[in-house]
């Protein structure tokens, strides 16, 4: 028999409160009726729209219940990254490299939307719609795949796959069973967790992720204010027109969804 489930959940801190805030978000999007487009990453939204809050929402988003359950049971197998602190990982390093993996991940993500657009003259990219924790579990597949290559990923209790092979196997499995998975942010994370395995992003510390939080919480609390997505009272932005300069009509909107940006229609989803 294995261990109860409180005491795995004990020895798994990090990635436990992560599916705990995963499912709990997923439960308020169903009894909300809210959408892909309400809170999901697309290049029109975040570059065009200013809404860089997306980068984060996205990313703790599902809305569906098979890619949460998808995506939580492949975190639940990979939070044995917490319990390696002899090989110098462990729930330090997880909540480090968790912040690092959510923001990087998402950034490259928008850098390869906006080289397809702007280099290959792809709009569909422009406003393609991304949901969902998988930059990050495939970005932790990649870093155990490096440092643990013995190690077995475990999905749903019945499919074990060696971890050496795990980010590419699925990454191929998601894009043929899943037509609409986002290829593109799948492999941002795996880039990233390469970048982090391999000692090319490295030195994060208690101060870094501390600093990079509160960073965070600053654009994300300022983007929503800005765009008008959610009223912050005790936030006033100063207009920079100088109000005594003569109207010109122009008629102010709030931009809370893709689907009311100006001129836009429906996003496209993956």
């Amino acid at each position: 028999m294995g261990k109860p489930l409180i005491y795995e959940i004990l020895e798994k801190p990090a990635s436990s409160s992560v599916i705990g805030i995963c499912s709990l978000i997923w439960y308020l999007i169903q009894k909300r009726g809210i959408g892909y487009a309400d809170v999901g990453l697309s290049y029109e939204a975040v570059m065009e729209g200013g809404q860089y809050w997306r980068i984060i929402t996205s990313a703790f988003s599902h809305i569906s219940v098979v890619h949460l359950v998808f995506n939580m049971s492949a975190l639940w197998s990979l939070g044995a990254v917490e319990q390696l602190g002899h090989v110098g990982l462990g729930v330090e390093y997880y909540l480090h490299y968790t912040i690092v993996l959510v923001v990087l991940s998402g950034l490259l993500v928008l850098g390869i939307y906006h080289m397809m657009i702007q280099r290959f003259k792809v709009e569909y990219f422009r406003r393609v719609t991304a949901v969902g924790y998988s930059c990050v579990v495939f970005g932790w597949m990649t870093i155990l795949a490096a440092k643990q290559p013995s190690s077995k990923l475990n999905l749903f209790g019945v499919l074990s796959l060696p971890i050496s092979f795990a980010p590419f196997e699925s990454l191929i499995f998601t894009s043929i069973m899943v037509p609409q998975a986002s290829f593109i942010g799948h492999l941002s994370g795996i880039v990233v967790g390469y970048s982090i395995a391999w000692g090319l992003i490295h030195g994060m510390n208690n101060y870094w992720a501390i600093t990079m939080l509160g960073w965070i919480v600053l654009v994300f609390v300022f983007s929503l204010k800005r765009t008008g997505s959610m009223e912050l009272r005790f936030i006033e932005i100063e207009p920079v027109t100088d109000p005594s300069l003569p109207s010109v009509g122009v008629v102010s909107s709030r931009i809370g969804r893709m689907d009311l940006l100006p001129g836009r229609g429906v996003a496209d989803f993956v």
